[in-house]
C-alpha cells in the first residue's frame, strides 16, 4: 500500500512539474500561398500570393528533447490567375484570398546545438474553418480597364454537419484539412520557423468527384515567435 502510494505521489509530481514546463506564446509572419491545380496536387508557382498568419501556441514538453505544439491561428490561402500583361490591350486576373481560423497539433523534435539554442523538426494534422475573405478581379479590353471584388461564398461543410445542403459551384467548403511539416530554430523564448501546409481536402464546393482532386490548399509560411516562461 506504502509503495503504491509513493508511485502514486511520484506520478503526480512528474505531471505537475511537466504541467510547469508548458509554455504559451504568440506567433505570426508571412504566408506565401496557392492553391493546387492538378489531380497530382501539384501547383503553378506563378500563381502564388502573399498573405499572413497569426495566432497562439503551446509548447508541452514530453520529454527533454520532443514536445506537442498546438496552436490556434487565423491564417490567409488563395491563389491568382492572370493572363496577359499588365498594361497591355488584353489583361485578365482575378485574386482569391480566403481566411480560416486554423487549429494543428504539431510533434515537434528538438535537437540542442548550443547555449539554450535548439534545432527543431515537426510534423502533424491541422482542422481549418473558413470564416472571411474576397475575391478580386480586374481586365483591361481594348483598353477599358474594370475591376472589384466580393465576399467569399462559403457552404454548410463541417464535420458535424450530415450532408451539405448549402452547397455550390460558386462557394468554398468551409472545412478544410491537412498536414504540416515544419523547422525552425529556439533562441531562449524566441523562435523562428518554417512551415509547408498540405491540404487535403478539395476546397471549392460541389466538385465530389473522385476522379478530380485538383483544387487543394498549399501554403507555405515563415514565421517568428516568443513562448512566455523560463526557456527549457
Amino acid at each position: 500500500m506504502t509503495k503504491k502510494m509513493i508511485l502514486t505521489c511520484m506520478a503526480i509530481g512528474v505531471s505537475v512539474a511537466a504541467m510547469a514546463q508548458v509554455r504559451v506564446g504568440v506567433k505570426g509572419g508571412w504566408n506565401v500561398a496557392n492553391i493546387s491545380d492538378a489531380n497530382s496536387g501539384s501547383v503553378d508557382k506563378s500563381r502564388s500570393v502573399n498573405s499572413f498568419n497569426v495566432g497562439a501556441i503551446a509548447d508541452i514538453p514530453l520529454s527533454p528533447i520532443l514536445s506537442l505544439q498546438p496552436g490556434v491561428f487565423y491564417t490567409g490561402k488563395g491563389t491568382k490567375l492572370e493572363r496577359g500583361e499588365s498594361g497591355s490591350l488584353a489583361y485578365f486576373k482575378t485574386t482569391t484570398g480566403p481566411r480560416y481560423i486554423e487549429v494543428p497539433v504539431n510533434l515537434v523534435g528538438k535537437i540542442p546545438v548550443g547555449n539554450d539554442m535548439r534545432i527543431f523538426l515537426g510534423a502533424g494534422p491541422y482542422a481549418a474553418f473558413g470564416v472571411a475573405g474576397k475575391n478580386k478581379w480586374e481586365s483591361t479590353v481594348a483598353g477599358a480597364h474594370t475591376s472589384g471584388e466580393n465576399n467569399i461564398k462559403w457552404d454548410d461543410d463541417t464535420p458535424f454537419n450530415d450532408g451539405d445542403p448549402n452547397q455550390g459551384y460558386d462557394k468554398y467548403k468551409r472545412f478544410d484539412y491537412g498536414g504540416n511539416l515544419m523547422a525552425g530554430m529556439e533562441f531562449g523564448n524566441f523562435l523562428v520557423s518554417a512551415q509547408y501546409g498540405l491540404g487535403f481536402g478539395k476546397i471549392l464546393s460541389g466538385t465530389d468527384n473522385s476522379s478530380d482532386d485538383k483544387g487543394k490548399n498549399r501554403v507555405w509560411s515563415f514565421s517568428v515567435g516568443y513562448l512566455f516562461g523560463g526557456s527549457k
